[in-house]
């Protein structure tokens, strides 16, 4: 899963990152508001923290470039205790939650789970397809009731697939998905194919089918 924190203070966008990172959270930071902007035109987030308050600007204005673009990305508004109407407004502008500052990165984490469960899977804590169930809130696989060992990157490269189960997805996308910003410094896809091998390896020594089908010249689709 990505997230985009969009926060101006350095050291609370750092903990944010560390904190979510720890959750198995691919996370990337914008300072200001132009640099968000840029960010959302170029690629699609699981989730965007968003601040209010940002140097060269309001935050909200994001939020209606976000919606205008009619993105699915859920959002969360991290707000000052005493900025009610923006709270307001950035709600009904389409964010998902708000979280006033200062608050427990726990909170924030949990707030972070929910939102994109309620956007991508319905708001259930567990996915369960065929065979296959995805415990969400305990990041862990079974196939038949039987524990599948999973890295964070296979986890989060079956989750992102079966997000999206019947459309095909550019490797590019999950290089993104998987790497966030690192994704530009790889020369090619090598280290997909290795994480996608080694995923498909572990679901059929666990006598799950192949779901995963390769589309040459393209990515990847996820096939029931």
């Amino acid at each position: 899963m990505k997230i985009l924190i969009v926060e101006d203070e350095r050291e609370m966008a750092k903990s944010i990152v560390q904190y979510l990172r720890q959750e198995s959270y691919v996370c990337e930071v914008a300072y200001t508001a132009a640099e968000a902007e840029e960010k959302i035109m170029m690629h699609d987030y699981d989730c965007v923290l968003l601040d209010i308050t940002l140097p060269d600007g309001n935050g909200l204005t994001v939020m209606e470039k976000l919606k205008g673009q009619g993105k699915l990305d859920g959002v969360i508004i991290l707000s000052a205790k005493n900025s009610l109407d923006d709270r307001i407004k950035g709600l009904n502008l389409g964010a998902d939650d708000y979280i006033p500052k200062p608050f427990h990165l726990a909170e924030l984490g949990a707030r972070v789970s929910s939102v994109i469960r309620r956007k991508r899977f319905g708001g259930n804590n567990k996915i369960t397809l065929h065979e296959i169930t995805i415990d969400l809130l305990g990041k862990s696989v079974s196939v038949n009731g039987r524990m599948v060992d999973l890295t964070r990157k296979e986890y989060d490269l079956l989750l992102f697939l079966l997000s999206n189960k019947g459309r095909v997805v550019m490797k590019n996308a999950i290089a993104e998905h998987l790497s966030g910003d690192d994704a530009e410094v790889f020369d090619n896809f090598d280290f997909i194919y290795a994480h996608m091998k080694n995923l498909k390896k572990k679901l059929s020594e666990a006598h799950c089918p192949d779901y995963i089908k390769t589309v040459y010249g393209l990515g990847y689709k996820f096939e029931l």
